[in-house]
């Protein structure tokens, strides 16, 4: 068991979600100053301190940018302050959607971001449900990387669904997290064949599986402005499908997704909280990582393995 005193602070773009893990974990968060100078640039102060301690800092990534450079500073500002270990802990990895050069002339953010937090003196990230599990090779410090579906099993467990349980995959880049939630849930898989014309928008081709008088459950790890989710979720109404719910970990939620998803056919939507939502659905419901973020930065703390958290 590590003797080193453990210490858990919060950024300010989800707080409601930090003070939710701290109170999980049993301590309360640290105090921390955090504001704007007129100019809109931040300032960072820990009002503690925090020599030779095991310091964990929340907060998601979410736009705006500042939520970036918040935590950059709050790492700096750790480390200038002697704390032993620093752990990033990051519901929400944010810029992890261009994770590849895949066009000519773009950039790999993914791999900027892992840069700048490897800079700023990071020792270790925690993180949920990465758009690509690869950008842990990003980083050369520890990542441990958390799935949505441990949150979700149970809830969706509790569910009377009516009829025949089907967990079907947006696209073929999800089918690996689909297949696990239908083998938990004890379901049939089916996959949405689609093309992307555009960025934010899909065209669905052919659905891939019998989805036909059965339950749907469209699983996925982001919804931006919910065109590609509510897209499918009409093909599958159309193909038949009973009822048609969703799934998915970070609810980025921008432009018209609230009124998209008001306007599917869309029964349910079930999210967690890695991002605070910026508007209302009646469709919506959130469950908490909180609990599982807290179990990870015990096992962290004491040394011991998170490998059990893994589980797809």
């Amino acid at each position: 068991m590590s003797e080193r005193p453990l210490t858990i602070f919060s950024g300010r773009s989800n707080r409601v979600l930090g003070e939710r893990i701290a109170d999980s974990f049993g301590q309360p968060l640290g105090a921390v100053t955090l504001k704007n100078f007129s100019d809109g640039e931040i300032y960072v102060r820990f009002e503690e301190s925090i020599r030779g301690t095991d310091l964990y800092v929340i907060q998601s990534t979410h736009p705006r940018g500042d939520n970036w450079m918040e935590l950059f500073l709050m790492i700096d500002a750790a480390k200038r302050a002697s704390a032993d270990r620093v752990t990033a802990v990051i519901p929400y990895f944010g810029y992890a959607r261009q994770e590849r050069k895949d066009q000519p002339r773009v950039s790999i953010a993914a791999k900027l971001m892992a840069n700048m937090l490897t800079n700023a003196g990071i020792d270790r990230v925690l993180t949920m449900d990465l758009h690509a599990p690869q950008i842990q090779g990003f980083f050369d410090v520890p990542v441990d990387h958390l799935y949505g579906s441990a949150v979700f099993a149970d809830y969706l467990q509790s569910i009377d669904f009516p009829g025949p349980l089907v967990v079907v995959a947006p696209d073929v880049g999800s089918l690996k997290v689909a297949r696990a939630y239908a083998k938990r849930l004890g379901a049939d898989l089916a996959v949405i064949d689609k093309r992307r014309p555009t960025q934010n928008e899909a065209e669905v081709m052919n659905i891939i599986g019998e989805v036909e008088d059965k339950s749907v459950l469209l699983i996925d790890d982001i919804i931006d402005t919910a065109g590609t989710l509510t897209t499918a979720a009409n093909a599958l109404r159309k193909s038949g499908a009973r009822d048609v719910m969703a799934a998915c970990t970070h609810p980025v939620l921008s432009g018209p997704a609230y009124q998209r998803i008001d306007d599917s056919v869309i029964s349910r939507l079930i999210v967690t909280d890695t991002i605070p939502l910026r508007g209302y659905s009646s469709k919506i419901e959130v469950v908490s990582v909180a609990d599982i973020f807290a179990d990870a930065i015990r096992r962290i703390s004491h040394d011991h393995s998170v490998s059990t958290l893994f589980v797809p």
